[in-house]
């Protein structure tokens, strides 16, 4: 008898356990404090992420790709909810000015082109800029705003890691746009801007040096058309140089850029994989950088802030998290659906 109750207990809670379930309301992804994530919002904000299939994917790695968008959809979710109970949602002052820095480089038709490529719209991408942009406030006002870097913690980091400001030679801090006759099909830059010979790099080349000569800048330059694709996304951007390894490309390129001032620009260099120009942003000689140094004390502040507020925002998310009300529907089906299949 005893044990024909333990058994109407168990079917009875796993009954129970059925009933509570929640069933996937029609097209809706996942739900967060009753807000819905529709399957047609993921799958258009997929599409901008992954505007082309990945070569080699399959359906499995295609949806592993849609349930970690969609978790990170969830978490903006949960951040936007609370941005906007405390009234951090962004302006549409804040999202014309982003979406105005992106538009600088192009033409109306090259922008039009861009978002079409990501398979965006205007709206989509403004939409994009006001979740980023009201996170971002969030993430400021609850994290940023209390990290406090003390003096004590910079000199701490500096005597744990004075190997870092040594430099066993001198440097030469640079950036580069080049132009190839040999045109690449990987190459990426804001223009999509690609040399197709030599006599087409040759004067692609001059042109960019007569806009450096005239005051354009040197990074929106590089981004939009140097064909260098390890450096152009920063702005041409190659870091500190040691000397021996320009030695060893050509003592006269040596000379050359040790005798240019902070600032200076090389005329156009005709070297074997094409034409460059470069510009010097500062040197640095051999030896152990100070303390007292500004540029070091920066670094320092800059390694020691960024650190913190990624563990503090990682900890922050989860405990949201934590607390919000989370249904994740896709998830359940996947699992489901691996389940009838054996």
């Amino acid at each position: 008898m005893k044990r024909n109750l333990a058994l109407c207990i168990v079917a009875f809670s796993a009954l129970l356990l059925l009933s509570c379930r929640h069933k996937a309301p029609a097209g809706v992804a996942a739900e967060v404090n009753g807000h819905a994530i529709t399957n047609s919002e993921l799958d258009k904000i997929y599409q901008t992420q992954f505007p082309e299939p990945i070569e080699g994917s399959d359906a499995d790695q295609v949806m592993a790709q849609k349930l970690d968008l969609l978790s990170r959809l969830i978490t903006t979710e949960i951040m936007w909810q609370r941005a906007e109970k405390g009234g951090l949602t962004a302006t549409d002052a804040d999202i014309d000015t982003e979406v105005n820095k992106m538009k600088a480089p192009y033409t109306k038709e090259e922008f039009e082109k861009k978002l079409a490529e990501r398979h965006m719209t205007l709206n989509d991408l403004r939409a994009q800029f006001r979740r980023d942009l009201t996170v971002n406030k969030l993430i400021n006002k609850e994290i940023t705003s209390h990290i406090n870097i003390t003096d004590a913690d910079v000199t701490n980091y500096y005597n744990a890691n004075k190997a870092v400001f040594n430099s066993a030679e001198p440097t030469i801090h640079m950036a580069q746009i080049l132009v190839t006759p040999n045109p690449d099909p990987n190459v990426r830059n804001l223009k999509n801007s690609k040399a197709q010979n030599a006599a087409d790099a040759k004067a692609k080349i001059q042109d960019i040096l007569h806009r450096l000569q005239s005051g354009e800048d040197f990074g929106m330059l590089a981004q939009s058309y140097s064909e260098d694709s390890a450096t152009a996304p920063n702005g041409g951007d190659m870091g500190f140089v040691p000397t021996s390894q320009l030695e060893r490309l050509s003592p006269e390129l040596r000379k050359m850029l040790e005798s240019l001032q902070p600032g200076g620009l090389t005329g156009i260099l005709s070297m074997s994989d094409g034409f460059r120009v470069l510009k010097v942003f500062e040197k640095e000689p051999a030896g152990q950088r100070d303390l007292n140094d500004p540029r070091v004390q920066q670094k320092i502040r800059e390694t020691l802030l960024n650190r913190k507020e990624n563990l503090l925002t990682a900890a922050y998310y989860e405990t949201a998290r934590n607390n919000a009300k989370i249904v994740n529907y896709l998830a359940q089906q996947v699992v489901d659906n691996a389940g009838a299949s054996k």
